[in-house]
């Protein structure tokens, strides 16, 4: 009986160690997202667009913060096959002077960019309205000049494929001492500004709010 069972045990071991060896032999697994690459990320004041609507109107142009990061991904082999991938998600953060004088705060933005084209560069932005600019500055013109660090994640299906920072080490944005404003200074995505309609071609489309 005892001879039975240790036979038994033996053949079922032995089928257990079959088939982890044929999966050892399986390549990874082909949904697996590769790391992508993240470019410089730049920051400038923009001045709002000046558009001639038939009847002028007097105004003095101020300026926007505008943040801006490309990437290339080069995606899974089925999302190479239909060259593009579905979703791709971008979560922005900037660090800007503290109105309070002390430290600085972060201002966060996650966007959800659709149709991203695979192994070709295109960019991700965001922006500050001069509004929330001089509420934060005090100043018209005091953007580009208030930012102390700006640092991005880029996601696939909630798997992080690359992330980049700039006047700090990536990361810093995780700090948990770090008062989160987003609410008071907003960041705005594209679509969201008077830039929607320029350089259109340049950008990841934005998914719409539904």
């Amino acid at each position: 009986m005892k001879h039975r069972f240790a036979t038994v045990r033996r053949s079922a071991l032995a089928a257990v160690a079959a088939t982890a060896a044929a999966f050892a032999l399986l390549p990874a697994s082909v949904s697996a997202q590769a790391k992508g690459e993240v470019g410089n990320l730049t920051f400038d004041d923009l001045p709002s667009p000046d558009i001639k609507a038939g009847k002028d109107k007097a105004f003095k142009p101020k300026d926007w913060l505008e943040v801006e990061a490309g990437f290339k991904l080069p995606g899974t082999p089925e999302q190479k096959k239909i060259g593009f991938i579905n979703s791709v998600t971008v979560k922005w953060y900037v660090a800007m002077k503290n109105p309070d004088g002390k430290g600085f705060i972060k201002l966060s933005k996650t966007i959800e960019h659709i149709n991203v084209p695979v192994d070709e560069e295109v960019f991700t932005s965001v922006y500050m309205s001069p509004s929330a600019l001089k509420r934060l500055t005090g100043k018209d013109k005091a953007g580009k000049g208030a930012v102390e660090a700006v640092g991005l994640e880029v996601l696939v299906d909630g798997e992080k494929v690359g992330q980049a920072s700039v006047k700090q080490k990536e990361g810093w944005w995780s700090s948990g001492s770090l008062s989160d404003q987003s609410d008071k200074f907003p960041l705005l995505n594209k679509n969201e500004t008077p830039f929607q309609m320029f350089w259109y071609d340049r950008y990841a489309e934005i998914q719409k709010e539904r």
